[in-house]
């Protein structure tokens, strides 16, 4: 039995449910309306039917132990699925990438299923299964070196995962089909999604005084309640324009010296624009209100130079 790393999951945990509970402060994010945008006269030029990958445990590449088990079949596409079988309540599911960035995961007790991603691209990884034995102190259920080779970088920003969970049925996907049917680009898809979101969506100020650093969003609850934290609007989002075979990242990091989150998204023939939708602790933004415009290129690179101070610690 070994002691789990302790200080990384304090310094994780802390992190983590400090970045969520900044967001408390949100005030960008007003309206309370929940109708669906009338989109019967507007039909821009832009292809808006959704496409949902669904993550698939066939069991080709199974890792693990008679408690553990590691589905790595598709690591090509970017994603690996994990479950737990054993007696433990409390486990932790941490996977270090070629960068020597640790992520550290809850993984359910109860046998679900769970998606993760290969967030740093094609290389080597660690993945580490670990199970409570007494107060912060873990032992080492299973650890494994796992080698990708991406098909193509995107894939991980385009399937739904822990932290961004959708699937065909899921109702914020055919949502996004009618919200970005007016776009005749990416970038204006982008623009439709963040106004719909942000004036449908008010801040919960009780949820925020309540989470807890394992918390995951489910964006369909956040859509029927109309009501999220920060960590809600952003995984919301993401799942939107995912499904709009838009690329997302949803990112954790440091604005600064101020630990924050925000979107980057890949636009064709542009490239990976980080943090074009932005939270700063305070509001919501958007990179820029015209991204329409004849000059929006030109906006974008500018965005792109002025975005160093960015420095990012997660992708999801």
């Amino acid at each position: 039995m070994s002691p789990f790393p302790t200080n990384s999951f304090r310094l994780f945990s802390r992190t983590f449910l400090s970045g969520l509970l900044l967001c408390v402060l949100l005030a960008g994010c007003a309206g309370t309306s929940s109708e669906k945008p009338d989109t019967s006269s507007m039909h821009g030029t832009r292809d808006h039917t959704p496409k949902v990958l669904t993550p698939s445990a066939d069991a080709a590449s199974v890792l693990g132990t008679e408690d553990v088990s590691l589905d790595v079949s598709h690591t090509d596409d970017g994603y690996f699925c994990a479950s737990y079988h054993g007696a433990s309540e409390k486990v932790k599911l941490q996977v270090v990438t070629k960068d020597q960035i640790t992520y550290t995961y809850d993984l359910p007790s109860d046998g679900s299923l769970q998606v993760f991603p290969f967030s740093d691209g094609s290389g080597d990884y660690s993945i580490g299964v670990y199970t409570n034995v007494k107060d912060t102190l873990y032992a080492t259920e299973f650890q494994t070196t796992c080698q990708v080779a991406l098909e193509n970088e995107y894939l991980p920003f385009l399937y739904p995962n822990q932290y961004v969970w959708f699937t065909k049925d899921t109702e914020a996907i055919a949502l996004a089909e009618e919200v970005v049917t007016p776009a005749d680009t990416d970038l204006d898809a982008v623009a439709l999604v963040y106004d719909y979101v942000t004036s449908h969506v008010t801040y919960d100020w009780d949820k925020a005084k309540t989470v807890e650093s394992d918390y995951l969003p489910d964006v369909d609850e956040t859509l029927r309640s109309g009501k999220g934290i920060c960590f809600d609007y952003a995984a919301l989002m993401a799942a939107m324009l995912r499904s709009q075979k838009i690329p997302t990242r949803l990112e954790i990091g440091y604005a600064g010296t101020a630990y924050h989150a925000w979107i980057s998204t890949y636009i064709t023939d542009v490239g990976w624009v980080n943090g074009i939708i932005r939270f700063d602790g305070t509001d919501w933004s958007l990179m820029d209100p015209t991204l329409a415009s004849s000059e929006s290129s030109k906006k974008l690179r500018k965005f792109i130079s002025d975005g160093q101070q960015y420095r990012t610690c997660y992708l999801y």
